[in-house]
């Protein structure tokens, strides 16, 4: 990756931030049995252990041991459950390109601290390119993100411009990591 950039601000933010370090760390060793395992786990995320060590043929506690050290090792973050946003009534997501101004560049810990305390915005991240962040939001209909944008969203320090995208229709969105892909 080739950075070109001549402020030594942003690029001492760059390097300082949380994104770019995790960008950069080195992917932790995973043998074939942590794969399948991790791979039943996304797919079935309140499977047990007991379970998954009869498919890949380990016992219980073996198979126990070995998600417990993913968990430790930070592979595993957490068990969750995925909900259908439209049939709990967020029908309207939006991606947002933020860009903030070379002042505000200065300041993007804080506007990643903001932005965390917003439950409308599902994921945020740091760009490299022309706008500095990009980040999901969910609301109720087109008012409510109207309401989003111009109460919060638009009232943070150092914002100089946001292109909303709406999205029609969502065609695919899963969670499922490729590991097959990865080894």
């Amino acid at each position: 990756m080739l950075i070109l950039c001549k402020n030594p601000k942003i690029l001492h933010n760059l390097f300082k931030s949380v994104a770019f370090n995790e960008f950069f760390m080195s992917a932790i060793s995973l043998d074939h049995i942590d794969r399948r395992i991790l791979d039943i786990l996304q797919s079935e995320p309140g499977i047990n252990a007991t379970a998954i060590g009869e498919r890949i043929g380990l016992s219980q506690s073996a198979c126990w041991r070995r998600i417990q050290s993913l968990r430790e090792q930070g592979v595993i973050r957490e068990r969750s459950v995925r909900l259908d946003r439209e049939k709990v009534g967020l029908n309207t997501m939006v991606f947002a390109h933020v860009k903030l101004t070379s002042h505000g560049r200065s300041n993007l810990t804080d506007f990643s601290a903001a932005v965390e305390s917003f439950p409308e915005v599902l994921d945020c991240y740091v760009l490299l390119g022309n706008v500095d962040y990009l980040l999901r939001i969910v609301t109720e209909d087109i008012k409510a993100y109207e309401r989003f944008f111009f109460e919060k969203l638009s009232q943070l320090p150092g914002i100089q411009e946001v292109n909303s995208s709406i999205v029609l229709t969502e065609t695919k969105h899963t969670s499922v990591l490729p590991l097959a892909a990865a080894s």
